[in-house]
């Protein structure tokens, strides 16, 4: 007889994580975590078993468990997740946080550039439904998905196909905000973990990662109202020369806020 329990723990011997095991195996019996720590005596029956052994095989492949399940929590939000996008990050949030913090629920006119998902936009519009938010991706595929999770998700957000702010019209926005690519083309981690699944064109940017920020930071002003905010996600090490692209294009305030890891993720800047 096979339990939960001897299923989870051969998992873990085979090299993989507690999590990532408990959400595979979840989804082989049709259950949730907390029904694999109530019942670990429970016998797991041949069918789900085999089902579970073949997610465990994509995972031990590197396969990113978000992939192989379809779905990534952000902001407490299940999104859809498929190979045409980024996978959501919890650095990520720093950027939504920061929104948050500084704009009250009042109406104000935002947009999310490279939506992937739609992870930011959505996220602010399930915390700000009188916002009137724009996601833009060049990436059909993207664009669908993004539209996808809003419909399923039930929020107001309009979603786009275009390429940064090239569907915008002139100072139509109170805040503008973006994760777009910024890594290195040579940066060692780009054959290592999950990014090793994930569309290149999402994660990297040339001039060492910064021609995508450096496009926003302009075409920023062009789309901006005077007094709006730009607010970007960048690399840990951008931070100081993502406030001086900032401040080359004439943004004042500028400031960089940290991550949960406590290193510089966002920075920020009004006209």
């Amino acid at each position: 007889m096979t339990t939960v329990k001897a299923v989870r723990q051969s998992a873990l011997e085979r090299g993989v994580d507690a999590l990532d095991a408990d959400l595979l195996l979840a989804r082989a019996l049709g259950q949730t975590r907390t029904w694999l720590f109530t019942w670990p005596d429970k016998t797991v029956e041949p069918g789900p078993l085999a089902t579970f052994e073949a997610l465990l095989d994509r995972r031990l492949a590197g396969e990113p468990v978000a992939h192989i399940l379809g779905e990534k929590e952000f902001w407490s939000l299940p999104l859809a997740v498929n190979a045409s996008t980024l996978l959501p990050r919890p650095d990520t949030e720093t950027l939504v946080a920061a929104v948050l913090d500084r704009f009250s629920a009042a109406p104000l006119n935002l947009a999310d550039l490279g939506t992937g998902t739609g992870a930011i936009a959505l996220a602010l519009a399930s915390e700000r439904p009188n916002w009137h938010i724009v996601a833009i991706d060049r990436i059909a595929e993207a664009v669908e998905l993004a539209q996808l999770n809003a419909e399923r998700l039930g929020l107001r957000v309009k979603v786009l196909e275009g390429h940064w702010c090239m569907p915008l019209a002139d100072a139509s926005l109170d805040v503008l905000v973006s994760n777009p690519p910024y890594i290195d083309a040579q940066d060692p981690h780009l054959a290592q973990g999950d990014v090793r699944f994930e569309p290149r064109s999402a994660l990297v940017a040339d001039e060492h990662g910064l021609a995508d920020i450096r496009r926003i930071v302009g075409e920023g002003r062009r789309v901006l109202k005077p007094g709006g905010w730009l607010f970007l996600e960048h690399g840990w090490q951008q931070g100081e020369k993502v406030r001086e692209l900032l401040k080359q294009a004439g943004y004042h305030q500028i400031k960089t806020l940290h991550d949960l890891a406590d290193r510089e993720r966002v920075s920020l800047g009004h006209l």
